[in-house]
């Protein structure tokens, strides 16, 4: 089992749509939050999340969230909820 730690932020485009920026590759979850806290301070939104499964049969567990900041997007603020 592998685990990736991965930072998305978003930029607010010039007519209000979010924009999601090249997402960060973090080596571990406490990496992932200082990422996150630095992105926070000039980004619309930002979010932390790990996500744990097996490469080799592609079957991954829900992403867990590490941290959160600002405004996301209606699609990751579903996703989070569901």
């Amino acid at each position: 089992m592998i685990t990736y730690f991965v930072v998305q932020s978003f930029t607010l485009g010039s007519r209000g749509a979010f924009i999601a920026d090249d997402p960060v590759p973090a080596t571990g979850a406490e990496h992932a939050r200082r990422l996150a806290e630095k992105l926070a301070a000039n980004k619309a939104g930002v979010i932390a999340f790990s996500r744990s499964g097996d490469q080799a049969t592609g079957e991954f567990e829900d992403a867990t969230v590490l941290f959160i900041s600002g405004d996301l997007p209606t699609e990751v603020e579903e996703a989070i909820a569901a």
